[in-house]
């Protein structure tokens, strides 16, 4: 940190205390993060163990699921009521705006179903930038993740000079980054077939 100008004291060993937190500090996400969680759990939220962004509240048979990132909160409850309720508590405590029901989030699509009330997530913009970035937006699509019978061990690992320089110019674990990305949040029917191609990350060979 530098002392502002018009502040300056030459030759001084000074440091800054600061009294508030500032935005786009460690402190700061750290201390919003706190200053969240005791405003949830004064409105009777807690927290859930697999993800401390996931908060949740029952009374009685109805609830209300908050999920958070930074300063943007996704709710839903069970009935308008609750969902009133949970959005005038949050405004009462901070300056909030309503952006009405989820369309978009962190690039995931929310699609639902009014006469059914299933929701549908999906990441199609995702996959169709990551198949432009490596060049495959024009390849044909597969109904199997991985063919019928294969294989892979470690005698596929490159085994001359020419076969180390083609595969160094692959961005094979760019791509199962790309890949996990989509298995973590709406394709978990992903995971066997990257766990098969992780084992090879650290050396590919072609066949992989």
């Amino acid at each position: 940190m530098e002392q502002p100008k018009g502040f300056e004291e030459k030759g001084s060993d000074y440091i800054w205390k600061l009294k508030k937190t500032l935005y786009g500090t460690m402190q700061g996400a750290h201390d919003w993060a706190e200053n969240l969680n005791k405003t949830f759990e004064g409105h009777g939220y807690y927290r859930s163990k697999a993800d401390p962004q996931i908060r949740l509240r029952v009374l009685g048979n109805k609830f209300t699921l908050t999920y958070t990132w930074t300063d943007d909160v996704l709710g839903a409850s069970s009935t308008i009521k609750e969902e009133c309720q949970a959005k005038g508590e949050l405004q009462s405590s901070y300056e909030i705006k309503d952006l009405g029901e989820a369309k978009l989030i962190l690039g995931i699509r929310v699609d639902r179903d009014q006469e059914t009330d299933d929701i549908t997530l999906s990441q199609q913009a995702y996959c169709q930038r990551v198949l432009v970035h490596f060049n495959m937006n024009g390849c044909a699509p597969s109904s199997i993740l991985l063919p019928v019978g294969l294989s892979l061990s470690i005698e596929d690992y490159p085994s001359t000079p020419e076969e180390v320089e083609k595969m160094a110019k692959v961005p094979y674990q760019e791509a199962l980054d790309a890949i996990i990305w989509l298995q973590v949040v709406t394709r978990p029917d992903l995971s066997y077939a990257i766990n098969v191609l992780s084992r090879f990350a650290h050396n590919p060979g072609k066949q992989y």
